[in-house]
């Protein structure tokens, strides 16, 4: 039971960070983009910071996930 609930947690969680950390960072590179052409809302700075944050996260995740196969090779 445990190796399927860790199954189901890589699938929903772990699986393609690199496509989840490509698609974060093309979403800051057009909200990057609109704030050289015109001034943010709150809104959109909010959206900003948490793409960022997401992006950092992921990264994060990501490195671990490489470390933990490093060792086990």
């Amino acid at each position: 039971m445990i190796k399927g609930a860790l199954k189901e947690w890589h699938l929903a969680h772990a699986k393609n960070i690199l496509g989840k950390i490509d698609s974060l960072k093309n979403q800051k590179a057009d909200l990057d983009d609109k704030g050289n052409d015109d001034r943010l809302s709150a809104e959109e700075l909010q959206e900003l910071r948490g793409v960022t944050h997401d992006i950092h996260s992921l990264s994060h995740v990501n490195n671990s996930i490489i470390w933990q196969q490093s060792r086990l090779h």
